[in-house]
């Protein structure tokens, strides 16, 4: 595997939806065993954690960080108690405000009282805490380490679209990240890196390792806010290629989260629960811990009753707001016969609890099992379970239910494979050599207008005369294509429109058509634009733009075709 030169340390930083942490090796650690990662043990309370909570405390200024982890939900239930919380922001879970949605540099996100800051701000503060903490722990190991000795990975979903790993990476910068210091990893990549380098992942020939060249796995990294699923190709050499491109959705654990909190709001009343929330974080979220643990561990036979412990100021608002204690509610509700209450607890049947999975396990098996039926997939032999939310004993034993023909393998470290992966990657950047392009990108361009080709709707006359078509989708790279890792695509040669321009906007589309032939096409978006510099006039000056797709981020390249002067520049996708 190559090996990235000049650093001295790798150092990763995870955010995820529910737990983030961050990782660290250095390159001679690294020669020895690739998997020898130092990962920071969280501390909260009487609590030790491999991660810890993904919480942040901001004061009042909306600018500077007070808190993060345990420790900024301990200080927030300290301001709460005393009134003072109002003018501070609190931020849980903040990771899926970047999910599935337009997202710009001006982006705001609700805190849990729903005041608002820039997203930005809440997730360079986040990096910035890390970037900091990693850095005081690696110095006392190694005196006198420089920022340039350190090269930083960022992980983000496969999922995830082009502006959110923009935004990642504009976050990483502003919070004292170099740009040519950090690379983004996607985290079912990394943890298949991760498992790759385990000697033993489980009993039997049920290794990932132990795949020969040729042989095909699937990847789910069951996190707590997304479902991020990718199919590796194992290739001579011991690199990996992806066959199919990265799919999946936001079904991750804190969808059981939302059913139990929906359960507890048609027991109590919403308007108790938000109360609740509001004026006792420190309760509610020692309620979300418990429930945290205990739902890890129901399972598909399992008969034995879940006990929550419910704090006594549930309870009292219960009866303050409408007249009715916790027991009366429970035994009118249509859970009456599924839920009991023994003094501050709070009893419910396994099957009540499998319910709250319910929606969430169909829509990912669903979504595996027709992934399993395409034809790059066939001859997929395991399914590699990674993630916080694959240490689930239902989820696990319902893969094994019904994938009972592959083999399913599930490392003693799911919940750090994707952080400790990153490490592996910032090392090996081109240990993952063939990706799959999840969309068709094109350019937005004209050509002289042609009535035999063109349809009338797009033609256009311009001031000096020249009739042209306008709106046209030049393909550069299609839907499903192999992408090599530093391999070049399809490249085009685009001229100004004006001879005095001074610079050249080449809008970017996508499109999930692999022959979509106008931007204005059903289903095509702009989700960025290129600025070239032009030099000189005339509308001669031609330049020649290729992009390299195969890593993950795009790169592109400029070429003015009078001078050979190459640039390279990027797409901005947060316009």
């Amino acid at each position: 595997m190559a090996v990235r030169g000049g650093s001295l340390l790798v150092a990763a930083i995870d955010i995820g939806t529910t737990y983030s942490g961050w990782a660290f090796s250095f390159k001679s650690e690294f020669d020895k065993d690739p998997t020898k990662v130092s990962a920071k043990v969280w501390t909260g309370s009487q609590l030790l954690s491999s991660k810890g909570p993904t919480c942040i405390l901001i004061r009042p200024d909306g600018k500077t960080l007070e808190a993060f982890a345990y420790d900024a939900e301990n200080q927030y239930s300290e301001l709460s108690q005393s009134g003072k919380h109002t003018t501070w922001y609190f931020f849980r879970r903040f990771k899926m405000s970047l999910w599935n949605k337009p997202i710009h540099k001006e982006t705001m996100v609700d805190d849990e009282c729903g005041r608002k800051l820039p997203a930005l701000t809440v997730f360079s503060l986040s990096i910035r805490y890390m970037k900091e903490d990693l850095e005081k722990i690696s110095e006392n190991r190694v005196a006198g380490l420089k920022p340039d000795d350190i090269h930083w990975v960022l992980t983000v979903p496969a999922i995830w679209n082009d502006s959110a790993k923009q935004f990642m990476r504009l976050a990483a910068e502003q919070a004292g990240i170099s740009k040519d210091k950090l690379s983004i990893a996607l985290e079912p990549e990394a943890a298949s890196l991760y498992c790759r380098h385990l000697p033993v992942l489980c009993d039997g020939e049920s290794s990932i390792l132990t795949f020969q060249t040729g042989k095909k796995y699937l990847v789910v990294d069951a996190g707590g806010g997304t479902i991020d699923i990718t199919v590796h190709e194992v290739c001579a050499g011991g690199n990996l290629k992806e066959i199919h491109r990265a799919s999946g959705g936001d079904w991750g654990g804190t969808k059981i989260d939302g059913a139990f909190m929906n359960f507890l709001g048609q027991i109590a009343g919403n308007t108790t629960m938000q109360r609740f929330k509001d004026e006792n974080m420190e309760d509610y979220l020692e309620l979300l811990r418990d429930f945290e643990i205990k739902k890890r561990d129901i399972a598909v036979g399992s008969k034995t009753k879940v006990t929550i412990k419910v704090p006594s100021t549930l309870f009292n608002l219960v009866e303050e707001m409408t007249h009715m204690s916790m027991q009366d509610k429970l035994t009118s509700s249509d859970y009456g016969k599924q839920v009991s209450q023994t003094g501050n607890k709070i009893r419910l049947d396994a099957d009540l609890v499998r319910s709250f999975f319910s929606t969430t396990l169909t829509q990912i098996i669903t979504h595996t099992s027709d992934l399993l039926e395409k034809p790059d997939c066939v001859g997929v032999e395991a399914i590699l379970m990674v993630g916080g939310f694959s240490e689930s004993k239902l989820l696990q034993e319902i893969f094994k239910l019904t994938f009972s023909q592959l083999k399913i393998v599930i490392p003693a470290e799911a919940g750090l494979a994707v952080l400790k992966g990153a490490v592996i990657f910032g090392h090996c950047p081109t240990a993952i050599n063939v990706r799959i392009s999840k969309y068709t990108y094109g350019v937005q361009t004209t050509r002289i207008f042609d009535e035999k080709i063109h349809p009338s709707s797009q033609r256009s006359v311009y001031d000096d005369g020249t009739v042209r078509c306008i709106n046209l989708f030049d393909i550069i790279v299609r839907e499903g294509d192999k992408l090599v890792v530093g391999g070049a695509h399809t490249q085009s040669s685009y001229r100004p429109v004006n001879e005095s321009q001074k610079s050249m906007n080449i809008p970017i589309f996508i499109s999930r058509n692999r022959n979509a032939k106008f931007t204005t096409d059903l289903g095509c978006t702009h989700v960025g634009t290129i600025l070239v510099p032009l030099a000189g006039r005339g509308t001669d000056r031609s330049v020649t733009v290729r992009m390299l797709f195969g890593g993950t981020e795009i790169i592109v390249e400029c070429v003015e075709n009078a001078t050979n002067r190459i640039r390279r520049l990027n797409i901005d996708f947060l316009t």
